[in-house]
């Protein structure tokens, strides 16, 4: 009985983590390992704000000893480090991880992680170029991430590198419990000609539902990274498939049960991407999508 263990900073009710696990367990099973007859799974759950907080179940979890860690996110992926011990550490959802000193290059990882890279900075101008596009009048993107539980400056300067060229001002909007995210919103709305990217991080999807809301209350045109915001109620998303993402976690988990090292495993880049618009939302904000908007997209909500 070979043992993995699991950290994802998400409550235990959370429909995302479920698909997203259901994908692991599945790729494991069609790569031979079945839960219950030759592998382990212990999987714990504890939605995290700071990598501090995140260090009490990333220690409970390598007390359990097992032979490799799933740590999706940069947070749960440095907490876990910390306390690793040397235990194979298989990260995903991370989007910087030389600056975030888990690897040393992603081809030649070279300590005990490897993984899944999230997002390259560069995404950030496609978010920012979606806004302008579906609101041309568009001057302003508050940049919506908890510095703590994310690579928030990451995406800063790839926003101010590309903001001059769509005419577009990067208002910097870090944020930390649902109060700060209330405040912060209704301060950037108090301006015209507004809108918002709302970054990966643990904090803005735990609070999908409030971000969701207040955009519409102060009819913000917003861009998501992931679908399952436009799903809820968002405007549109740019981003990988995370379920996929976890499928892939999965055959990295799979080579290092059977003898390799992550130091030799190079950090791979996402297969597949998705963009999400939801009509009805760009209905409700007065909003026309341009033809080529519609025509790039993977799924239209109606």
């Amino acid at each position: 009985m070979r043992r993995i263990g699991v950290l994802a900073g998400f409550p235990e009710n959370d429909p995302e983590i479920k698909a997203r696990l259901g994908g692991f367990r599945q790729e494991l099973e069609r790569l031979g390992w079945s839960e219950g007859r030759n592998v382990r799974i212990d999987v714990h759950l504890a939605p995290v704000s700071s990598i501090e907080q995140a260090q009490v179940p990333a220690k409970a979890l390598v007390a359990l000893q097992p032979e490799v860690i799933l740590a999706p996110g940069t947070v749960i992926a440095a907490a876990v480090h910390r306390e690793s011990g040397g235990i194979p550490i298989v990260f995903l959802n991370v989007s910087d991880p030389i600056g975030s000193g888990f690897v040393a290059s992603l081809a030649r990882p070279g300590g005990n992680l490897t993984g899944l890279l999230l997002y390259e900075e560069t995404i950030t101008g496609k978010w920012l170029a979606m806004l302008k596009e579906i609101e041309p009048r568009l001057a302003r993107a508050a940049l919506v991430a908890n510095p703590k539980t994310s690579p928030y400056n990451y995406f800063l300067r790839a926003a101010e590198a590309a903001a001059p060229s769509l005419a577009i001002d990067p208002v910097p909007n870090p944020i930390e419990t649902a109060a700060d995210i209330e405040r912060s919103i209704e301060s950037f709305a108090s301006v015209p000609s507004g809108g918002l990217v709302v970054l990966p991080d643990f904090t803005t999807t735990a609070h999908r539902d409030l971000i969701i809301a207040l955009a519409a209350r102060h009819r913000l045109p917003s861009v998501y990274y992931a679908r399952f915001f436009v799903a809820a109620g968002g405007l549109m998303s740019y981003g990988v498939d995370f379920v996929d993402s976890f499928r892939q976690a999965a055959s990295y988990v799979d080579r290092i049960l059977r003898g390799e090292k992550p130091a030799d495993l190079p950090v791979q880049a996402p297969i597949k991407y998705e963009t999400v618009l939801n009509l009805n939302t760009a209905k409700a904000l007065g909003l026309d999508v341009p033809p080529s908007l519609l025509v790039r997209a993977d799924e239209v909500i109606e």
